[in-house]
């Protein structure tokens, strides 16, 4: 009855979802998407939605489905389709209104009868043909220097124990209890929490520990506090979760507090706040100790939960890392969620969510089960054994040696190259700056002039909710100094 009732309840949101569709929107969207094609999937949206234009199906100011909506309609990423429309916004095709959505130009580009779609711009043509050389990312790690081959060795050798058939079936949701026994021993050693095997559950990477925290932790109606700008990932896992989202901003010195106190006054149901305090995502800000102090104090006032990111700990260049605000032992209600992703190598999906409710790390390893039943208990023990033997110790001590040669040299390009162009915040942790211009600038034209060169970046909007963001992201642990120098000198010429 329970597995009706729920296929019930999913046919029935689908079935809104279109109908709420339709009713905003009177233009169908029809296209066969077919990845067989050299074509990008994401092109292959953009070039049909130029066809409509050309056809007459769609006019000058009709507004279109959110990029959401689209991507429910045509079963793809939502990532891909936002990359469709940046190339439409670039063209000149579609506009953006602030609060209202995106909207077919009033002022089309020039383009005559009887042309394909394929034909119907230079720039879309190129951009279809081109491949990026150079991409700046918002902080990835470099693959190169990942300990690849120490993994593989220690996963043949997993195979290779006696015991190899019983690790074959069916493992525990919350992960392996020796692997979950060593996060734990390393939070607590390392990162000042007061935690135990009880309180931790292994997912597959930081988003999954996201999702579960926000469906064990929220249901329609209730309010969380985001920082703004942040990581939309985190705020889509909210919303799914029948959350409202509450932007606070950000400055130098993390969440500006008196926001976050005046939404405490003004709503009742704000059941958690999100926040990445350590290198605040993407401004790369750290908390400060103040305001650290405050926000717990407003947690354990309040009630509310702190769901603490913390995404790139391994990665800091000053004396240590700061302690996260679950290591204070005052704060009463905390989510802890990291990830060792970007220690060992992206494609390796390992993360945990920590809590010291004990009621909601159960049923995050309940709804776990159901969606992965158990996880990747080999890969488990094969980083386990790499935790124990000193392998990730000795990446972690080269792989920060590393990155801070990297950051001294991006940050001598910057200060040759954009003196008088921009200022830039200099990271004492992370793989990425926050840049902020001088003056305002134009990032879908500048995005389109680096197009043309081969480079890409990624748009200040990815991290905006409510407001245009005047700085950039731009990551450089995965990249050469040869890229870097590229990179930057194009930049410098199009600020």
């Amino acid at each position: 009855m329970t597995k009706v009732l729920y296929l019930w309840t999913v046919l029935m949101m689908q079935f809104l979802q279109k109908l709420i569709v339709q009713m905003l929107r009177d233009w169908k969207f029809e296209i066969q998407l077919d990845e067989k094609l050299r074509k990008a999937v994401y092109l292959q949206i953009a070039d049909a939605l130029i066809k409509d234009i050309h056809s007459g199906r769609l006019h000058p100011g009709d507004a279109l489905p959110g990029s959401r909506n689209l991507a429910q309609l045509l079963k793809v990423n939502r990532n891909t389709v936002v990359e469709a429309l940046n190339v439409l916004l670039i063209e000149g095709w579609l506009v953006s209104k602030e609060r209202k959505g995106t909207f077919v130009a009033d002022t089309l580009p020039n383009f005559k009868d009887g042309h394909s779609s394929d034909k119907l711009t230079g720039t879309i043509q190129r951009t279809a043909n081109q491949h990026y050389h150079l991409r700046f990312d918002d902080g990835h790690p470099d693959t190169k220097i990942a300990p690849i081959s120490e993994l593989a060795r220690a996963y043949r050798q997993i195979f290779n124990q006696k015991a190899k058939w019983q690790m074959m079936g069916y493992g525990n949701e919350f992960g392996d209890f020796e692997f979950r026994k060593t996060i734990v021993q390393m939070l607590n050693h390392q990162r000042g929490m007061q935690v135990n095997e009880h309180h931790i559950c292994i997912t597959r990477g930081s988003q999954m520990a996201m999702y579960l925290t926000s469906q064990c932790l929220f249901t329609k109606g209730d309010y969380v506090m985001i920082e703004n700008p942040g990581y939309k990932p985190a705020w889509e896992a909210f919303e799914h979760a029948g959350a409202t989202l509450l932007p606070v901003n950000v400055d130098r010195n993390g969440l500006i507090m008196e926001e976050v106190s005046h939404y405490l006054k003004s709503y009742k149901k704000i059941k958690a706040i999100y926040v990445t305090p350590h290198h605040q995502y993407p401004t790369t800000a750290t908390l400060s100790l103040k305001r650290r102090l405050e926000l717990i104090q407003l947690s354990n006032t309040y009630g509310f939960t702190i769901i603490e990111d913390d995404y790139d700990n391994e990665f800091h260049f000053g004396y240590r890392p700061l302690l996260p605000l679950s290591g204070f032992s005052e704060l009463k209600n905390y989510v802890y969620i990291g990830t060792l992703s970007k220690v060992v190598a992206p494609a390796l999906r390992i993360g945990y969510l920590v809590s010291n409710n004990t009621g909601l790390i159960k049923n995050a390893g309940s709804l776990r089960k159901i969606i992965d039943v158990q996880g990747d208990g080999i890969m488990e023990q094969a980083v386990l054994q790499l935790i124990k033997d000193g392998t990730i110790k000795r990446h972690i001590k080269k792989a920060s040696h590393y990155y801070r040669t990297k950051r001294d040299f991006m940050a001598g390009l910057l200060n040759k190259h954009f003196a008088d162009k921009a200022t830039f915040t200099f990271p004492e942790g992370g793989l990425a700056f926050w840049i902020v211009p001088n003056k305002d600038v134009d990032w879908s034209y500048v995005a389109g002039k680096l197009d043309s060169v081969g480079i890409q970046i990624i748009l200040p909007n990815t991290y905006s909710l409510d407001k245009p963001v005047t700085g950039i992201r731009l990551g450089y642990g995965s990249l050469s100094e040869k890229d870097l120098e590229e990179g930057i000198i194009a930049l410098s010429k199009v600020l």
